[in-house]
């Protein structure tokens, strides 16, 4: 009997505690049903407005910090490449759109603020409705936004101006317009260096971006996290402004005083300036004709006529840009002429073939091979001494020289002088020249060689060597930059002097500066000469192939003071617009004048007997 109780019980419980379960069960299905629909109706009716208060927030606050790049100076911290704060304005199209009170007042003010014309927004509006992030004007300056922000804070009186905000950015400023272009480069593509400093320093230049995180909490509270950018590294150059600006000023000037001679229009095809420290290598100043300004340096109207730009298809206008971008210190090679004569006299001295005793006899050519080689003067120079035979660069003696060092010492001196390499300087696109070689060397190649014809040499080697030649013997790397700083003005690395070989010795250079020494004084030089300073060098005229075009390039390479020298000048005007090319004087006044002001600029130390003369006064 209790069995069948306790069994009737069970069953009644049992079958309870089942009907309770399915209805707690309904109850809860029921209730998140409801839930699920209320959320849908939520989203449906007011999601937009939530989702916007959150992604708004994120669009303004979570963002990239653009970098500042690094600024170039000059030796002496004068900025001449930095990058300004600018502002890019950007329309969150989808939040402007959110409220139709919105759309006019924020039009107005794109409109008013920043000279965005109202038909630009509403083709935004039209075709990109739901975008977030358009950008309607790049690079807007302090000033705009400033008076933007003044706007954007007054809530009484633009309570619906709406989704208009400013993201940061730079744009890199050359205050100094064309000086020192090809030194300096310029960049593309926001960070991106192009040529000069701009190039070979690039990722010195550059820092890292920023982030700026936003979020909610837990508590729904927004949060903040911002990793600050860094700032590129600073670039100290060797170059220096004020010495810059002199080479310019007297470059423009001889271009301008001969533009309506014989080729109306031009000065010269190319007129280059080099000025180093041969005591360290430092390259003070390097500038061409024509250059460029570094803030538009794609505008070609400084040498063509609107017409004649129009006329232009983009092949062409890429080939003009190259020949303005082109540095000429650097990446063009040419044959030397008669600058060359200091580096094969050096090589006699230095391999014994010629001890400064030598006589020579000068008729005016001189049969090599098949061929009949002239003299620069074809009456020839008679009776001439080592000394006289570069004072008067006689080619006669200089390829009796070749002759008597042999094509197998001559090359190795030339590749010895850093001819048919590369310097190393810190400047993209440095060219190599041509050489021959010794196998290819026949006996007429080997004499007009060893005057300075035919073979290539650039200005930045044939600089750097003849450096090496007036300071005892050492061949300093020529450089541009001489330190990097960090953001703080903290020394980062020194670019210390480098020495890669010795080339002659102290006796040898001796010589070479007496002899050129000579050059200014009593020989093809003299109209270089710079009164008060003891200044030595040499004179070069090339004829340019093909040779029955009678096209010249034109030189002079000097120094001061005949002891101890401080500084270097090398000058070169590539077929000047004058009727008669083959007159070394246009190099050679254009050096002077360039000298007479660097000299005193730089402190070079006058001769002794002026010096005497100024302290009896």
């Amino acid at each position: 009997m209790a069995k069948n109780t306790k069994s009737l019980l069970r069953t009644k419980f049992t079958k309870f505690m089942q009907k309770k379960l399915v209805l707690l069960f309904v109850t809860i299905i029921l209730a998140f049903v409801i839930l699920v629909g209320r959320i849908t109706y939520i989203n449906a009716s007011n999601g937009s407005d939530y989702t916007k208060i959150v992604l708004d927030r994120q669009q303004y606050d979570s963002r990239t910090i653009p970098f500042k790049r690094g600024d170039i100076v000059d030796r002496n911290g004068t900025k001449i490449a930095t990058s300004e704060r600018v502002y890019n304005v950007i329309l969150d199209v989808q939040y402007m759109l959110s409220d139709k009170d919105y759309i006019e007042p924020t039009i107005g003010v794109l409109r008013d603020c920043f000279g965005i014309e109202e038909a630009t927004v509403r083709q935004i509006i039209e075709e990109k409705p739901t975008s977030r992030y358009s950008i309607l004007r790049k690079s807007v300056d302090y000033e705009t936004a400033q008076a933007f922000a003044a706007v954007d804070a007054d809530e009484e009186n633009y309570p619906n101006v709406k989704g208009i905000w400013l993201e940061d950015d730079y744009i890199r400023k050359y205050p100094y317009n064309t000086l020192a272009s090809d030194v300096i480069g310029f960049t593309v593509n926001g960070n991106v260096g192009s040529c000069g400093i701009e190039a070979s320093y690039n990722s010195i230049l550059n820092g890292t971006d920023g982030k700026e995180y936003g979020y909610l909490d837990e508590d729904s509270t927004f949060e903040r996290t911002v990793k600050e950018p860094t700032t590129g590294n600073t670039v100290v150059s060797t170059i220096d402004l004020q010495v810059q600006n002199i080479v310019e000023k007297h470059i423009l000037a001889f271009n301008e005083a001969h533009k309506n001679e014989a080729r109306p229009g031009e000065g010269s095809k190319n007129t280059a300036v080099l000025i180093m420290n041969p005591q360290n290598g430092e390259i003070l100043a390097e500038a061409s004709y024509p250059n460029f300004d570094l803030n538009q340096p794609r505008d070609l109207s400084k040498y063509y006529g609107a017409e004649t730009i129009e006329a232009m298809s983009e092949e062409e206008k890429v080939e003009k840009y190259n020949e303005l971008w082109n540095n000429f210190c650097v990446s063009e090679p040419y044959e030397p002429g008669s600058t060359f004569k200091p580096f094969t006299i050096a090589a006699g001295l230095e391999t014994g073939i010629l001890t400064g005793e030598e006589n020579y006899s000068c008729g005016g050519v001189m049969h090599v091979g098949d061929h009949d080689i002239h003299c620069n003067n074809r009456n020839g120079h008679g009776a001439q001494t080592l000394k006289q035979s570069l004072e008067n660069s006689c080619n006669v003696a200089l390829m009796q020289i070749g002759q008597s060092l042999g094509k197998e010492e001559f090359s190795r001196y030339q590749e010895l002088f850093g001819f048919g390499e590369s310097t190393g300087i810190d400047l993209p696109r440095e060219s190599t020249g041509i050489l021959y070689d010794v196998e290819n060397m026949d006996s007429a190649s080997l004499a007009t060689n060893a005057f300075g014809q035919n073979f290539n040499t650039t200005m930045t080697q044939l600089a750097a060597s003849f450096c090496s030649l007036i300071n005892g013997g050492n061949y300093y790397k020529p450089r541009v930059v001489r330190q990097i700083w960090d953001e703080n003005g903290d020394l980062v690395e020194n670019k210390n002097p480098v020495v890669l070989r010795r080339t002659v010795s102290k006796e040898t250079s001796e010589l070479l500066k007496d002899y050129m020494l000579g050059v200014v004084e009593e020989g093809t030089g003299k109209s270089a000469a710079v009164e008060g300073y003891d200044l030595g060098g040499k004179t070069g005229t090339a004829e340019k192939l093909p040779r029955s075009a009678n096209n010249y390039l034109l030189s002079f390479i000097g120094y001061a003071p005949q002891e101890n020298p401080q500084v270097m000048v090398y000058v070169i005007v590539d077929e000047p617009n004058v009727a008669k090319q083959e007159v070394c004087a246009y190099a050679i006044q254009l050096a002077a004048d360039i000298m007479r002001e660097v000299f005193p600029y730089l402190g070079i130390e006058k001769a002794a007997a002026d010096a005497v003369l100024e302290a009896g006064n």
